[in-house]
């Protein structure tokens, strides 16, 4: 490879270069919180054309279109697959220093094998027909899973999901890749539209086949729900804080706060973070009693365009950056679990750079020595899902923690050509840490820093989530 994407991309000298080649690039992948479809997995999808596995679903990239004067319709509407990638293409070129620069060109080396072009409308014809003739040869999703070298990964799934997909992967014995559900109940907890969250509950209800007529019916029903994820091989919760309100309220005000809502009362922003508060306490206590993580990402300010959420729904491309100050709520929250001694396994990830120290330094007031590295700084999220935010995340976790406890890099994603991303990470990681051994910040060990990178990559994430997957040799 003589293109962009290199053995050398990213690793600026010797030392990075042995670290990822010796110690990384061929370790296995656990993608703990991913949004890929679970019906896709079990149905082994193909895709008739890139666009189809590339432009669909992929906010990212309608982002930058939009950006660079590309009309709605050739990212959510009705121009056909080629004429979406031609507009995508045309738009590569003006992407320098976009981290959609480097992705993609990684995603066309690693999975189509176009390792001599670079994506622009003059090269738009070889690149589909490349990629085409690579589609059309079999690649599918399962082999995605297979030449990424994924032995597991978690998806995100609602309370009332039947998880059938992941039941028909479990009993696949031709799959040797391991497909967990993610328990996400955000619903729940979406308390704005009182119509909209009574429907939710009373999906709940048939889901968890029990009566919802008070709060204390509500928590029989999750906790239903709840155990049904654990027997289905859940081992993760996740959940989307905005400012991550802490609002407590007395049992018998819950009560009242629930019997209004139900009977399609709206309530107010302090009502609802109250209910909203004890709901999350509740869930924690699940999870730590099950032995899960719980995974909090805090701070997306989201659907900003009222016109385009009334069009298309949410996760387009239309969320940024939230401003919440919530030090100090979170903290209040983490306490109230660890006093009461259901404090999980906990992972919390920000989408504000500016919080990343300060999360950094909070997972260390709630260690208890149970589990190393019990509460975690998550990978860099979303819009810090680049190297600057990987490197400042490695930073702060390095400064203010424990690297070498680091659970990992997540592809958040609802593309499969995502798992190339955690070569991007890898490659990052070594970089930083060849760096430090040539500037003579680190000792010159490869056994050393290169065990480092394995627990990293690999290891800390296989003993944390408690997945039986094959282990390295020491």
């Amino acid at each position: 490879m003589t293109g962009l994407i290199n053995d050398r991309f990213l690793l600026q000298n010797e030392d990075a270069v042995r670290l990822y080649f010796d110690y990384a690039a061929e370790l296995p992948i656990i993608d703990f919180h991913t949004h890929l479809p679970p019906a896709e997995i079990a149905a082994d999808t193909r895709w008739k054309n890139i666009s189809q596995v590339w432009l669909n679903g992929d906010h990212y990239k309608w982002r930058q279109m939009r950006t660079n004067g590309v009309a709605e319709r050739f990212c959510t509407g009705d121009a056909t697959d080629r004429e979406k990638f031609d507009a995508f293409a045309g738009i590569v070129p003006y992407l320098l220093r976009n981290p959609l620069y480097h992705w993609c060109h990684l995603e066309l080396v690693r999975y189509f094998q176009i390792d001599d072009l670079l994506l622009s409308a003059e090269t738009a014809d070889a690149v589909w027909e490349q990629s085409t003739a690579v589609l059309q040869s079999g690649l599918s999703v399962r082999s995605l899973f297979e030449t990424s070298n994924v032995v597991a990964l978690c998806t995100t799934d609602d309370p009332v999901d039947s998880l059938e997909h992941h039941a028909a992967v479990a009993a696949d014995q031709t799959f040797n890749a391991q497909v967990f559900p993610t328990w996400r109940p955000d619903r729940v907890m979406a308390f704005a539209d009182p119509v909209s969250w009574n429907g939710y509950v009373d999906r709940l209800a048939a889901a968890a086949d029990v009566e919802i007529g008070s709060y204390e019916d509500l928590i029989v029903a999750l906790t239903a729900r709840h155990d049904f994820f654990h027997r289905t091989g859940c081992r993760l919760s996740d959940h989307a804080l905005t400012g991550c309100a802490f609002s407590r309220a007395k049992k018998n005000e819950i009560n009242l706060l629930f019997d209004r809502i139900r009977s399609g009362v709206a309530l107010s922003v302090a009502e609802s973070d109250q209910l909203a508060t004890e709901l999350l306490l509740e869930l924690g206590r699940l999870n730590s009693e099950k032995g899960w993580t719980m995974q909090l990402h805090i701070g997306a300010l989201r659907n900003n365009n009222g016109a385009m959420f009334a069009a298309l729904g949410p996760d387009c491309g239309f969320d940024s950056i939230g401003d919440w100050r919530y030090a100090e709520p979170l903290a209040r929250f983490l306490d109230a679990l660890n006093s009461a001694g259901t404090l999980p396994r906990t992972i919390l990830y920000n989408i504000n750079p500016r919080d990343t120290e300060m999360l950094a330094t909070m997972i260390g007031n709630f260690q208890d020595g149970s589990v190393p590295g019990k509460i975690q700084l998550g990978s860099a999220w979303w819009f810090l899902d680049q190297k600057d935010g990987m490197e400042r995340q490695l930073e702060a976790i390095s400064q203010l923690g424990s690297l070498r406890r680091f659970v990992g890099m997540v592809a958040d994603s609802r593309s499969f050509l995502s798992f190339s991303r955690h070569e991007y990470f890898r490659r990052i990681l070594c970089n930083v840490l060849g760096r430090d051994m040539a500037e003579g910040l680190l000792p010159r060990d490869f056994g050393l820093v290169g065990g480092l990178v394995e627990d990293v990559c690999f290891r800390n994430a296989a003993s944390y989530f408690g997945f039986e997957l094959p282990q390295l040799p020491r």
